[in-house]
């Protein structure tokens, strides 16, 4: 096995800092809501569920059931066979809905700007948001969602595909909106702008997609575990994906 962590205890500093972290995770996780705070601004919606949040986070976060927030690390050797906590399977499957579903909305809905020069993805989030997150939820229960697993012992793989994720999905997610500001504030047409946002939403996500992959950005690195015998279970070995 692999020893990831040589600390016995996260300092405190460490542990406040992902507080934040998981409160965006829950604050944005209401696809609808998160819509109008994009297109709209806030109102007195997001204030109550920002609050409501808050001090739920708050509150985990005090008794140490977050990811990252825990007084000590969960997860110490990769390939170490050991359940999942619930709390981190409720964490991660959350996330994953925030990174996946609104990337392929907003995917879909460029895609479809560009065929037929109409925007749709209110539409979309209305429609679709909450039966794709299902989906993922799904995914958790059949035990398939990375990270948010009944065992921990391809931490070391799921790992790295969870933040793989995050470097492709939220610089794509920033700089399709940012296109999305600037085209229009050039008074660029609707389809030209929706050309731009494609353009711009290909690319960024193959990039870093492609930088994550390879293993070149932090943590993206994957290692799996090879099989297992009766004789080598002191000594997993670990190769590592992605590469230097």
């Amino acid at each position: 096995m692999k020893k990831v962590v040589k600390r016995e205890h996260n300092k405190t500093y460490y542990r406040v800092l992902h507080v934040p972290i998981w409160l965006w995770v829950f604050f944005i996780l209401p696809g609808n809501l998160t819509y109008d705070l994009y297109v709209h601004g806030p109102d007195g919606r997001h204030a109550v569920w920002l609050a409501v949040v808050s001090v739920v986070c708050a509150w985990r976060g005090i008794a140490g059931r977050l990811p990252g927030v825990e007084p000590r690390p969960y997860v110490t050797h990769y390939g170490a066979e050991q359940p999942n906590l619930p709390y981190r399977v409720v964490c991660y499957t959350a996330a994953w809905i925030d990174l996946l579903v609104p990337f392929a909305l907003n995917l879909v809905g460029i895609i479809h700007a560009n065929l037929t020069g109409q925007y749709i993805l209110g539409d979309l989030y209305r429609w679709l948001y909450y039966p794709l997150a299902l989906v993922v939820v799904a995914g958790t229960l059949l035990d398939i969602t990375p990270r948010a697993r009944r065992s921990t012992a391809n931490e070391g793989s799921e790992k790295g595909w969870f933040y793989i994720a995050i470097y492709t999905v939220v610089p794509t997610q920033v700089a399709s909106w940012a296109a999305w500001r600037l085209g229009g504030a050039m008074g660029l047409e609707k389809v030209s702008l929706a050309r731009l946002r494609l353009l711009v939403f290909l690319i960024v996500g193959a990039w870093f997609f492609y930088l994550s992959l390879k293993g070149r950005l932090p943590r993206a690195q994957r290692y799996r575990v090879h099989s297992l015998t009766e004789n080598d279970a002191g000594s997993r070995q670990l190769d590592q994906q992605g590469g230097a």
